[in-house]
């Protein structure tokens, strides 16, 4: 995980590339399109491999509506030529660029798993930067919507006086962002951590579980018997012999979705204790 990362510095939006794509998601997704489709010819054979010759008449067309007489006949020139544009392509570009070829690659002749490698593909490589995107189907769409990334920011803007669910709401998102090694296990356990911060906070008991806080937390503040329930139940997610707090689950198949949930969930409902803290004069520092 980065330093500006650890501190804060970083925005949630650049941690999860929403507007944006660094050197590794680019680099990342065109090596999935030189895995799945570019290898699968060469200068020699270019002109007798139908499926490419009818995705690149298409790409010239379609999608960069130059005229054909200007095409080489030469595949690595055709390459240099595509490789050049998607170095230099906005972020945006880049996913209509590979959402394209996805969608007009003819795999149905003899290789009816090529696009479905390239989308299996891209999806590692989406999810291993933090990008706010993913195929579904053969359409690339957003997953992190402006909403969620509201509640994260929100939550770790308005928890900074607050030390202890500030730094639990960090390390979550450290967690689960650190494109080398995330780990969305504890990145879960610190989500939930700052909960529970949070809650001793509003009921002025540091000891208390989360699930003691929160039966204490509706003596303080109005609190809707459903997000009790709701969040008693979360508690008994994370802190049963099954849950991820507990030390004997060693292995577990979360993966990022369910880490950002937590993470949004728990960071929607840190905002709404806190304004609930301020509408009865609750002092939480």
């Amino acid at each position: 995980m980065l330093f500006s990362q650890r501190i804060g510095i970083k925005p949630v939006k650049a941690v999860i590339q929403v507007d944006s794509m660094d050197d590794d998601l680019r680099n990342g997704l065109w090596n999935c399109l030189t895995i799945d489709y570019w290898n699968s010819t060469n200068d020699r054979d270019y002109n007798y491999n139908n499926i490419m010759v009818n995705l690149i008449h298409i790409l010239w067309l379609n999608y960069f509506k130059q005229p054909l007489d200007v095409l080489s006949p030469r595949w690595i020139a055709i390459l240099l030529t595509i490789r050049e544009y998607f170095f230099k392509a906005s972020w945006n570009e880049v996913y209509d660029f590979i959402e394209f070829v996805a969608n007009n690659y003819d795999d149905n002749s003899y290789d009816d798993n090529a696009n479905k490698q390239f989308i299996s593909h891209c999806n590692v490589v989406l999810e291993r930067e933090v990008s706010a995107y993913r195929f579904v189907g053969k359409q690339i769409t957003r997953i992190t919507s402006e909403e969620e990334i509201n509640a994260i920011e929100g939550a770790l803007a308005k928890s900074t006086p607050l030390k202890p669910v500030y730094t639990h709401l960090k390390t979550a998102l450290g967690l689960l962002s650190d494109r080398k090694s995330p780990d969305y296990r504890n990145s879960i356990k610190e989500s939930i951590s700052a909960v529970e911060a949070m809650s001793r906070l509003v009921t002025g008991n540091p000891k208390a579980t989360l699930g003691e806080a929160i039966k204490r937390i509706k003596e303080k503040v109005e609190l809707h018997p459903a997000l009790e329930k709701a969040f008693d139940s979360l508690y008994g997610y994370t802190s049963d012999k099954d849950g991820v707090r507990h030390s004997l689950m060693k292995d577990s198949n979360l993966k990022f979705v369910d880490a950002k949930y937590m993470l949004v969930t728990c960071s929607a409902f840190i905002n709404y204790l806190i304004e609930k803290a301020e509408e009865a004069n609750i002092k939480l520092s």
